[in-house]
């Protein structure tokens, strides 16, 4: 049997490499990897050139999954191959879609494969710094959305690998725009090279820098807690958004409604109505690895709206200025829906998320008994589940001289429902 090992090659340097490693790219017939890994094109490290240990061995440029199973079925001349992976096959590694690739290629069925670890650059890094690493949060910029703003909010120290589009100085930009320039930053420019460099400094010093694309990041977050709220409850004091002559959301009904939502972090969102943006920030807050989509039809509330998702520091969120349902045509499909203000154009809206989306959940707010009425035949249609409706009142103390008065607010009808999977169902309930 034909045997293939998946190996970690850690940052670059030979020198690091385990043993096990070291054996199987001795005894490799053919080896596949990034051009960095396989020819020697990243630079000579501290002990030499990757390429050394595996001379004599045919070789094969290719990085994606699809690739390397591709060129090792390509040569059927060998009986060992390595595949090499940069840094650990745990972290952001492509070792696991390469082992389902080759398992999926009819021309490996004889293959047994074995995956070596190798050392990460994150273990590099914290070796490098006397840090110990098990506290960190992993995230990756390298092919993926990463928004680090979001990260901020979370605190703690955050290990980013970059890419050429998202490097240091793209994500420290958005920590500076986002009022945070402060944040301590850590950048390794090709760790394990001869030329390796590490430098510490604020994300406000290497938002203009340019750095090689070999690098990786260390942010520590833990003086980003100045940011607007802190905390991971909903209900955001109505004091802390800017508000002028739109309408808002209260925080006692916003807090409510968000529960009936149930909002996940990575959810696509919309918020209809959006009004002065406060369930916009809410809902960005919530799903920081998502994205929140704020449909606002007046001018004045979208520019209010826009004002407050700045002052937050909400970079997943983007507020379009349109009316509802013809400003969701072009949006993603959702997961949830809150609708603050439908313009008397609910039925059409519920079309729209049906064209939109096969199922996501949606949570509306009536203020009138007219919308409850008409909220409630159109959650008649058989597509619709999970239909809950409750009543919110809140009165708040006011002061009256050397007394407190409680002073009500009007109550709020608030509907929560989910929109299921049954076909050619119009808002009317006629199919």
């Amino acid at each position: 049997m034909r045997h293939i090992a998946i190996v970690g090659a850690g940052p670059g340097d030979p020198g690091l490499l385990s043993c096990a490693a070291r054996d199987a790219l001795r005894g490799a017939d053919l080896v596949v990897g990034a051009r960095r890994l396989v020819e020697g094109t990243g630079g000579a490290s501290r002990a030499g050139a990757l390429p050394a240990l595996f001379e004599g061995a045919r070789t094969a440029v290719a990085a994606r999954a699809a690739d390397v199973a591709h060129a090792l079925a390509s040569d059927r001349d060998w009986v060992c191959a390595c595949v090499l992976m940069s840094g650990d096959t745990g972290l952001f590694s492509g070792a696991e879609g390469t082992a389902r690739a080759v398992a999926d290629e009819p021309g490996l069925a004889d293959c047994s494969v074995e995956v070596i670890p190798g050392i990460s650059s994150a273990s590099m890094l914290a070796a490098r710094l006397g840090r110990p690493w098990q506290g960190w949060r992993f995230v990756t910029a390298h092919g993926a959305a990463c928004d680090i703003v979001g990260e901020a909010a979370r605190g703690g120290t955050v290990f980013l690998v970059t890419s050429g589009a998202t490097g240091p100085a793209e994500l420290c930009g958005r920590l500076v725009a986002a009022g945070l320039g402060d944040v301590e930053v850590v950048v390794a420019e090709r760790l394990s090279y001869a030329d390796e460099r590490i430098e510490s400094g604020t994300a406000a010093a290497f938002a203009d820098r340019t750095f090689d694309p070999l690098n990786v990041m260390l942010v520590d977050l833990d003086g980003a807690c100045a940011r607007p709220w802190p905390w991971a409850t909903p209900g955001i004091p109505d004091e802390r958004f800017e508000r002028g002559r739109v309408p808002m959301t209260k925080q006692e009904v916003r807090a409510v409604a968000l529960a009936k939502l149930r909002v996940a972090e990575t959810d696509t969102v919309f918020d209809v109505g959006a009004g002065t943006g406060s369930v916009t920030v809410e809902l960005g807050l919530l799903a920081r690895a998502g994205a929140v989509y704020a449909i606002e039809r007046k001018p004045e509330a979208v520019e209010l709206c826009r004002r407050n998702v700045a002052a937050f520091g909400l970079d997943n969120v983007r507020v379009v200025e349109g009316e509802a349902p013809g400003a969701l045509r072009d949006l993603p499909a959702p997961d949830a829906v809150f609708v603050g203000g439908s313009g008397g154009a609910l039925a059409g809206i519920m079309d729209a998320l049906r064209l939109r989306a096969a199922t996501c959940r949606i949570c509306l707010t009536c203020v009138s008994l007219e919308t409850l009425a008409e909220a409630t035949r159109l959650l008649a249609a058989p597509d619709i589940e999970d239909v809950d409706i409750c009543q919110v009142s809140v009165a708040r103390a006011e002061r009256a001289g050397s007394h407190s008065l409680m002073r009500a607010s009007n109550p709020v009808f608030i509907v929560s429902v989910r929109l299921g999977r049954a076909s050619g169902v119009r808002a009317g309930g006629a199919s």
